[in-house]
């Protein structure tokens, strides 16, 4: 058993602001993310200004807040929401759904090129390969807070967890962190190197992050008000499923579009 890092969720508290480390996460992934952008657009797509990168980053963020909000009320609690429609604006107490706000970055992105006049592809080809910088540095914000547990075991590198009991657990947010963050970022930025077919990366993106947290939900807590749903799969898996069909249809149908043009 490995001893879990008892470090304070609170980073600085002045009085009654408090800066948490998943904040802070949050926006590294954005400070760390815009050199990429920039980096990538100069090769990729040069006809882009600054100005217009940076107005697309404001509407991502706006997608995720909004789209991550919203899917944790709709897929996780709605009937406690439903009772209580203002705990909704109340985000500081946590709820947040990565589902929720993949599909806020694609209708926030689809509106921003609608209104720009370009096409939604090429943002998204600037953008997909950059996705899972921030998906490494949310999950270490999770594992910060001690949220997110994995499931009991006997594991030489399991932890015991603040607020999970006494029992060592998986770190599956480290899962996480490697598999949606480290594996899949490098897998997109290597493909990204050079132009693809429209939806390639979106695909292998969509694809990915659905199979890797279809894998790592064997190891992670359900959520207690949850449990298990259907045939044992968790809400994490019955969400998860979808993305990989869709990414792999999205993968298939890109690279055939490329073979006949």
């Amino acid at each position: 058993m490995i001893a879990f890092p008892q470090i304070d969720p609170v980073l600085i508290e002045v009085g009654p602001l408090a800066v948490r480390w998943y904040g802070v996460m949050y926006s590294l992934s954005f400070l760390l993310g815009w050199p990429l952008l920039k980096r990538r657009a100069k090769k990729l797509q040069p006809d882009l200004s600054d100005d217009t990168l940076g107005d697309l980053l404001v509407w991502v963020l706006m997608g995720v807040v909004l789209g991550g909000r919203m899917g944790y009320v709709l897929f996780y609690q709605p009937g406690f929401y439903l009772s209580d429609p203002l705990a909704i604006v109340r985000v500081w107490e946590g709820g947040m759904s990565f589902h929720g706000g993949l599909l806020g970055v694609g209708v926030a992105g689809c509106l921003f090129a609608h209104r720009k006049k370009i096409r939604c592809a090429l943002l998204v080809d600037l953008l997909v390969p950059i996705v899972p910088l921030g998906l490494f540095l949310g999950r270490i914000g999770n594992f910060i807070n001690g949220e997110l547990w994995g499931r009991t075991t006997d594991v030489p590198w399991g932890m015991v967890f603040p607020h999970a009991g006494y029992l060592p657990r998986h770190p599956s947010q480290l899962y996480e962190a490697f598999l949606e963050g480290v594996v899949l970022l490098a897998l997109l930025w290597w493909l990204g190197r050079k132009k693809r077919p429209p939806g390639y990366l979106l695909g292998v993106f969509i694809f990915g992050y659905g199979l890797s947290r279809f894998l790592v939900e064997f190891f992670r807590e359900p959520d207690a008000h949850m449990g298990f749903l259907s045939l044992g799969m968790t809400m994490g898996q019955w969400l998860s499923l979808p993305m990989v069909l869709v990414g792999g249809v999205l993968f298939f149908f890109s690279r055939r579009f490329a073979a006949g043009s």
